[in-house]
């Protein structure tokens, strides 16, 4: 998700138990034969619905309108499809069309030749998207992705359970979620869902936290100087450290998985806690994966992570990331037009009104019918600065080294000071 899904990502979480699709082979740039076919072998994540079946209907459209095209799907469970991802990248054989988070990994695609800079050809049309979503896909002034999804990491809460312990408004600041946390844990009520044994639902804290004292300002610079041993990121352990010791997780929350019966997103929805902090798709994982399979409906609410007194960040600045997908270097002529397809007003607003996906075409938010969707939209479009998740706007070994540094602080192995230190010296080593 991420990571994050490794997680993070993201939106494949739904229904993450589906059988995995098993893979042919990729294309492998002669897709074009003597008779002028063209053959694209498009790889995704969305393996199960509601996103499955829109994503096969629109391949079949774009075929039944363009003769001669065809488009191979695969759709593969998140870690599945990052596992193949990788064999084929490493034998320099990627698919013609595929799913991208941007940032550090697709950077890494980027120099190694392995996918199209798409600036020239989808410049009639990119500018209808939101410029946030195409930050992760943009690399060094040039696109090599583009997103279809976009989202941020926010806190989803319990309006009951706030309600009964008598907290009237979502919290505006840092104190604000500490003395809910407090007022909570008074009331009888776990105030927090964690799944600590997955690592990248926890480095989320300590990001926003970084993002709020430093500014993003503070996360671009680490990148550049491939150092995270300063004052803004140690005070960002600190703070964490502060919500850590009120003891907020549910019990076992170290060896809690995401999406498991027992883990971070049924405890929310099962109304087992009263806040979580996650993407745009926690609903509908929190709904899956509850034991009524309905989620909390309308007692569920959404906050973004507050600013900080004394921060140089603002509570403006977005946090989080989408699905996207990227064009093979051998891909047939005809995908780069197949993923223009994918953008268009029709069907950006199919699958927002799936409620797994929120549009990045601007055009296409009317067409978000969730309400907590909409906030979380109304959120993004108002974003004054957007930040990757770090496990994928890092290079692959530093996103997965802050993961388990803040897993570490999270349990107390390792103190704010120490953790920085660890990160900067896997950086420094790439």
């Amino acid at each position: 998700m991420t990571t994050h899904i490794s997680r993070r990502t993201l939106l494949g979480l739904v229904g993450a138990g589906a059988g995995v699709h098993l893979l042919g082979a990729c294309g492998d740039g002669d897709s074009d034969d003597p008779a002028g076919t063209q053959s694209i072998d498009w790889w995704h994540i969305q393996n199960t619905d509601p996103m499955k079946p829109v994503w096969a209907a629109m391949a079949q459209e774009y075929q039944t309108a363009h003769a001669g095209v065809t488009v191979d799907i695969q759709p593969l469970e998140n870690e599945a499809f990052k596992t193949k991802l990788t064999t084929a990248t490493q034998s320099g054989n990627p698919p013609d069309l595929f799913q991208s988070w941007g940032g550090g990994v697709l950077r890494q695609q980027v120099d190694a030749g392995l996918v199209k800079d798409l600036t020239a050809d989808v410049q009639p049309w990119i500018g209808g998207l939101l410029p946030a979503a195409m930050q992760p896909f943009t690399i060094d002034g040039k696109i090599y992705g583009v997103p279809f999804d976009v989202g941020m990491v926010g806190f989803w809460y319990n309006k009951d359970l706030f309600s009964r312990a008598g907290i009237t408004a979502a919290p505006t600041s840092w104190a604000g979620v500490l003395d809910a946390v407090r007022k909570l844990k008074a009331a009888g009520t776990v105030p927090i869902a964690l799944a600590g044994k997955e690592k990248w639902p926890v480095h989320y804290y300590w990001a926003y936290l970084a993002m709020r004292i430093g500014g993003l300002g503070a996360l671009q610079q680490a990148a550049k100087d491939n150092n995270f041993d300063t004052p803004d990121f140690v005070a960002a352990g600190d703070r964490l450290k502060e919500l850590v010791d009120l003891q907020p997780f549910q019990k076992g929350f170290l060896g809690a998985d995401y999406s498991s019966p027992d883990g971070q997103a049924a405890t929310m929805g099962n109304g087992g806690a009263a806040m979580e902090l996650m993407g745009q798709w926690a609903p509908s994982v929190q709904q899956s994966s509850s034991t009524s399979k309905k989620g909390l409906g309308d007692k569920l609410g959404f906050f973004p992570f507050p600013a900080i007194d004394g921060g140089k960040g603002t509570a403006t600045e977005a946090f989080g990331g989408g699905n996207g997908f990227a064009v093979g270097k051998d891909a047939p002529a005809a995908t780069i037009d197949f993923l223009k397809s994918l953008l268009t007003v029709e069907n950006q607003g199919r699958a927002a009104k799936t409620g797994a996906v929120l549009p990045t075409l601007k055009e296409a938010a009317s067409a978000i019918a969730d309400v907590n969707n909409k906030t979380v939209a109304q959120n993004l479009a108002g974003a004054t600065g957007f930040q990757l998740y770090l496990d994928q706007a890092y290079p692959p070994a530093v996103g997965q080294q802050v993961n388990d540094s803040v897993a570490e602080l999270i349990a107390g192995n390792k103190t704010p000071a120490q953790i920085v230190k660890d990160i900067t010296a896997v950086a420094k080593s790439q």
